[in-house]
């Protein structure tokens, strides 16, 4: 039988673990961090939540249908946007690009926010996928 009291502190702990791993992942350019730093935080949090309370929560929660289809998505997305940052960056090309904005705001940096959220969504889906891999064998 699992510990109640494991129960409730992981209920108040894992979110704050959630945000963190958020905050690191979205000031990733402007200080240390970034979209893998952030990832494993967050997918750390999701390995707590499937320790804690158990696969058959954690299956219900993480469904498999479900973050393939996100892995997939954020993999093909941060192909096209770094493809088209080399294309656009390395030959002068007028093209559309996102605006630089200030230097030190969160909106600052071109490409990059959007580079690091989507690999911190990968990082933190295989992370849970591995984890889940090597305890039972299956997600």
């Amino acid at each position: 039988m699992k510990s109640v009291i494991l129960k409730e502190i992981s209920k108040v702990v894992i979110p704050f673990i959630q945000i963190f791993g958020v905050y690191v992942i979205f000031h990733g350019h402007l200080s240390p961090g970034g979209g893998f730093a952030g990832g494993t935080i967050i997918g750390a949090s999701f390995i707590l939540y499937r320790i804690v309370f158990g696969i058959e929560y954690a299956q219900k929660r993480f469904r498999y249908k479900i973050l393939i289809p996100i892995l997939c998505f954020s993999i093909m997305l941060y192909g096209v946007l770094k493809g088209y940052s080399f294309v656009t960056g390395g030959s002068h090309l007028n093209l559309p690009q996102p605006p630089l904005g200030t230097p030190g705001d969160i909106l600052s940096g071109g490409f990059l926010l959007p580079l690091n959220i989507l690999v911190g969504t990968i990082v933190a889906i295989v992370i849970y996928f591995l984890y889940s891999l090597f305890d039972k064998g299956e997600i």
